[in-house]
């Protein structure tokens, strides 16, 4: 019987495969992870290309390594086929100067999997056996305990294996790990390295514990000196909404769920997925890639016994054994559900959108931002009313042009935002633009937002004859709607054109519900935008009402 010894490459081809037939247990972030490398291996026209021989490569020199504890402590290192996953993806992807795909990875995984000893074989690797002469690699924390959870690891492998470290000129201090030949060095560092670092790498250690961003934002703009430096946050989930960690996973998941492009940055994530149980063996499963190798099954089967009977332990559990933030705000809409709700534009088409009545939502924000007009169609169809949300986005030139919004660049070559001339939103452009919707579709209503609206409002109404309706933006008008647009998407009642500007926005909506479990829009910082969203549920606040034939739409007053 002969039996085949597959290559790294290989086994993670294998995992990849294994995971997006089902064969592994895996949650939604580690499928979408699996098929974005399956698809990266197919896509003979990316600038980047798999190159199974330096993949190996890596693999091969992690093996040479020895573990530093318990019970395998002195045995060589073996990878488990999804660290193998993790690091063909990081190192095998080049273009042809040799450039590294991934400038930035981000790995979340639940204690007790093996993330610290990962993280050092990665550090070895890049700061030793790379190519890259004076390679300035480190590990960073919030505390000096916390930064040497990677350096100590790579220390005591270092120290296991003095025939490789004479051969490669390897010298392992108590604070730093040096190699006279390349002038490289790897050592821990609180909170940030010196002004003039060329860091390699950098390691950001259990990142859910940093209170701001930065020592990310020190070491990130060390690392762009370098061509083939690598940014790696590795971590569990935490308990801060205000968490770094927290808003790079939420990033991470828009890349992979494809709402957002960004081809430098690799990221997987080990948790459960909303809809398992929490309390079966199955999430354990899911959550942990290293159950019953580098943790204890029974240990934790136990664990999460206690927790199911004791619900002061359930948070904690949840927390650190399935990756799940207990206590941050969510995201509000399911990316899944949202992204299927969605309609090809062909669909869409001027007569049928003709046909409906239209309710328009208008959301100006700021002048030097995104401003927003959406479009809520209503239609009677076998007896329920259907929603298609439509909407136009437009933003200053100057913020489009902005090297550091790449995405808002694609969006308007794309036709998805309008580029407004200047540093301001052209409200004139809006205005215009308002009225030709007028001359095409049955418009009832446009619905506002006050702030700053006031003007163009009074101009469209005096216009058009169109009755403008305000709607603040306080609970108790925006609770309901925002109920529906929910419901809607889960009972196919709300259909959207698959604008990839509000597909982005959706996801960045959060709430917190009252105890009159009234709900609300929200966001988690500055940037993440939710105007499209906020425009939508404005529109829909009138949308939701009796039909045109039984009721007049009037003004809302408040005092």
């Amino acid at each position: 019987m002969t039996i085949e010894i597959l290559s790294y490459a290989e086994r993670a081809i294998l995992y990849a495969q294994r995971v997006t037939t089902g064969k592994i247990i895996s949650c939604k972030w580690v499928k979408l992870a699996a098929k974005r490398f399956l698809t990266d291996l197919r896509n003979a026209e990316s600038r980047w290309y798999f190159v199974p021989d330096i993949a190996n490569e890596v693999c091969r020199v992690a093996e040479l390594m020895r573990h530093e504890k318990g019970r395998l402590q002195g045995q060589r290192f073996r990878l488990e086929d999804w660290q193998v996953f993790i690091l063909c993806n990081i190192f095998g992807f080049i273009d042809e100067n040799g450039t590294r795909k991934y400038r930035e990875a981000f790995i979340l995984v639940p204690r007790g999997n093996g993330k610290s000893p990962l993280a050092a074989i990665i550090a070895i690797w890049m700061t030793f056996f790379d190519g890259e002469p004076g390679a300035e690699s480190y590990c960073g924390a919030a505390s000096e305990e916390q930064a040497h959870e990677v350096f100590r690891p790579a220390k005591a492998m270092l120290e296991q294996v003095p025939e490789l470290t004479k051969r490669y000129g390897i010298t392992v201090a108590a604070k730093s790990i040096y190699q006279s030949s390349t002038r490289s060095r790897f050592k821990s560092v609180i909170r940030e390295p010196k002004d003039g670092a060329s860091i390699y790498l950098a390691v950001l250690d259990e990142w859910h514990q940093a209170l701001d961003a930065v020592q990310y934002d020190c070491f990130k703009t060390g690392a762009n000196k370098r061509k083939n430096s690598l940014l790696l946050e590795i971590s569990t989930a935490g308990v801060s909404t205000q968490s770094p960690c927290l808003e790079k996973q939420r990033e991470v998941e828009r890349v992979l769920d494809g709402t957002v492009e960004n081809d430098r940055l690799f990221g997987i994530i080990y948790t459960v997925d909303p809809e398992t149980d929490w309390t079966t063996r199955d999430a354990l499963v899911m959550a942990n890639p290293n159950l019953g190798i580098s943790n204890d099954e029974e240990a934790l089967l136990l664990d999460q016994a206690e927790a199911v009977r004791n619900s002061a332990k359930q948070n904690i559990f949840r927390c650190k054994h399935l990756n799940q933030w207990m206590t941050a705000t969510t995201a509000w809409m399911n990316a899944t559900n949202w992204q299927t709700s969605g309609v090809d534009e062909s669909f869409l088409t001027e007569e049928f959108l003709k046909s409906c009545e239209c309710f328009i939502g208008l959301d100006l924000a700021s002048a030097v931002d995104i401003a927003a007009v959406v479009k809520v169609f209503r239609r009677l169809q076998d007896g329920k009313y259907h929603y298609y949300i439509v909407p136009r986005f437009y933003l200053p030139e100057a913020r489009t042009t902005d090297p550091t919004c790449q995405h808002y660049q694609k969006w308007v070559h794309d036709g998805y935002l309008v580029s407004t001339e200047g540093a301001e939103i052209d409200f004139a452009r809006i205005s215009a633009d308002l009225i030709k919707d007028v001359d095409k579709y049955n418009v009832k209503a446009l619905c506002y937002d006050p702030w700053g609206a006031t003007d163009i409002t009074q101009q469209f109404e005096s216009r058009t004859g169109i009755m403008r309706v305000k709607v603040p933006q306080q609970v108790k008008f925006l609770s309901e709607p925002m109920k529906r647009l929910e419901s809607g998407v889960l009972n196919g009642t709300m259909h959207h054109d698959n604008n990839p500007c509000m597909n982005w926005q959706m996801g960045n909506v959060e709430i917190k519900t009252d105890f009159n479990d009234n709900i609300f829009p929200r966001k988690n910082k500055p940037e993440d935008k939710i105007d499209g969203p906020v425009a939508t549920i404005i529109a829909l606040s009138q949308a939701i009402q009796a039909p045109s034939s039984e009721r007049k739409y009037t003004r809302i007053t408040f005092f």
